[in-house]
């Protein structure tokens, strides 16, 4: 049993879902983001919600790539492959992570 490859798909799935959500439901999906869903509806109204949803699209979709890119190394060369993959996910993911809701959508609010 190869633990790297299913550690690095199962990810790939769950991305891909919730990339596909973002995808589907547009600026909809934008209530399923954390923090933006804390503000009120009027502050919500403030916010590019189209915006929003394209950004977390795409990040998952990134993310759906770097994981099956692991899970295929793990498969084909060893099941260590899957430590490089999670390393560069959390880099990104942490990157994205902001502890001030105004400050994390900042760039989104409407000019």
């Amino acid at each position: 049993m190869n633990i790297g490859f299913w550690a690095c798909i199962i990810l790939v799935i769950l991305f891909a879902i919730i990339g596909l959500i973002f995808a589907i439901f547009k600026e909809k999906a934008a209530k399923f983001v954390s923090g933006f869903n804390s503000f009120s509806k009027e502050e919500q109204t403030l916010y590019n919600k189209t915006h929003i949803s394209r950004d977390i699209r795409n990040q998952c979709f990134i993310w759906t790539i770097i994981m099956l890119a692991g899970a295929l190394l793990s498969y084909v060369l060893t099941p260590y492959m899957a430590i490089p993959s999670y390393i560069v996910w959390l880099v990104l993911f942490f990157k994205e992570v902001h502890f001030d809701n105004h400050k994390a959508f900042e760039k989104y609010l409407l000019k």
